[in-house]
């Protein structure tokens, strides 16, 4: 068996793992791993945006926001660390090169479901792939920093009750040791257990699995989030989400006789509940979206991504209704860790959608997602970084 040895190892390269390798140290030799290719993760796919504080007159009611749409399940010290957080990983990203919307040099803000003022910045309607891409760019510069796509993480080396690393698999199916001082798991989802998913189908909660074979506290498994509107479609795989922001600026519900039969813009759970109920009054598999109360100037610029593919499909959204249908998004449970990313384990950590913080509760708030992961994963690398301090 073949043996890597590293300062860090990081299964996965989303967001979390990307952010994660670019805040640790640049004399710390890191070594990422990713299951497939280095940009099939959800972070980008991520549409909408991500969240940000905007000012000390805008907490309390972000802060509600995101509790309100936790069910009130949310851990508060994690949402409170995340509000503060979230300005300075917006500078973290512009620094990185992130181009978000502005409109005279200042910028933009939209609003989605659940949120009382618009706090989103965004891309476009492909947020998650700009802030990727440009973190990979980053990553990619830092000598320090060792990838390997194609790579399958099958389980955590372990040593007196303490994690030393990860034992992985190849695409040649040869099996290999990497040895590290500390661990961040980092492996996205469990999307790809489901039938319908807006996930990669490769995200299939590996390191839950882990977790639960060496007795690692995990929290929330039943917490998944259904998406209210992805493209309805007969083709299988994957399913194309339309973004909340979309109904944050202004599309509509319809049931199959042309009426609205909800608040578009209440939380996730309470929507796709509402479009399951109607479904089976209606007897039908979708309802209808309709953006005919936005601009088409504002389609084409802010959702250009959305649009080019429902055309590819068939449909024109400047002119016609779209079915949409629920599908699996997002799973808010996940390893359980403290407020520096530890998991139970020592020197293991784990960030992104595979840990479970509290932040999010029983329903994550729109456009959360990028933020937390963000937030906590350079939470991770400083709290590696100062403990390492301390040891040397």
């Amino acid at each position: 068996m073949m043996e890597k040895r590293a300062d860090v190892v990081i299964a996965g390269t989303g967001a979390a793992g990307l952010f994660a390798a670019l805040n640790l140290p640049a004399d710390k030799k890191i070594i990422m791993i990713t299951k497939s290719d280095i940009c099939s993760s959800d972070s980008y796919l991520a549409q909408g945006g991500i969240c940000v504080l905007r000012g000390p007159n805008d907490y309390d009611s972000y802060f509600e926001d995101t509790m309100k749409a936790g069910h009130y399940e949310n851990r508060r010290e994690s949402v409170d660390i995340m509000l503060r957080g979230s300005e300075d990983v917006i500078s973290d990203l512009i620094n990185c090169g992130v181009e978000f919307a502005r409109e005279n040099g200042e910028l933009l803000y939209t609003r989605e479901g659940a949120h009382s003022r618009p706090r989103i910045l965004f891309h476009e309607d492909i947020t998650g792939q700009e802030i990727t891409e440009k973190l990979i760019a980053q990553v990619k510069k830092h000598t320090n920093v060792t990838i390997y796509e194609f790579v399958t993480m099958t389980d955590i080396l372990t040593e007196d009750g303490r994690c030393i690393g990860i034992t992985a698999k190849n695409q040649k199916g040869e099996d290999f040791r990497i040895y590290a001082g500390d661990t961040i798991l980092a492996t996205g989802g469990i999307g790809g257990r489901y039938k319908h998913s807006t996930n990669y189908p490769h995200l299939t909660g590996d390191s839950i699995e882990i977790a639960l074979k060496h007795g690692i506290r995990v929290q929330n498994l039943d917490y998944v989030q259904i998406h209210p509107t992805t493209l309805y479609s007969k083709k299988p795989g994957r399913r194309f989400l339309i973004s909340e922001s979309v109904r944050g600026e202004g599309a509509v519900l319809y049931n199959k006789d042309g009426q609205r039969f909800i608040d578009e813009l209440l939380p996730r759970d309470v929507v796709t509940q509402a479009i399951k109920e109607q479904m089976e009054k209606d007897g039908t598999d979708y309802v209808w979206l309709s953006m005919e109360y936005i601009e088409k100037k504002k389609i084409l610029s802010h959702f250009p991504n959305i649009y080019r593919h429902c055309m590819e499909e068939g449909y024109d959204v400047t002119r016609e209704w779209i079915p949409v249908v629920p599908a699996q998004h997002y799973f808010m449970g996940g390893v359980w860790v403290d407020s520096d990313s530890r998991t139970s384990m020592e020197h293991l950590y784990a960030v992104g959608e595979t840990s479970c913080n509290g932040v999010h509760g029983a329903n994550r708030l729109a456009s959360n997602s990028l933020l937390e992961a963000l937030v906590f994963s350079k939470r991770a690398a400083k709290h590696i970084e100062k403990e390492n301090c301390i040891h040397e």
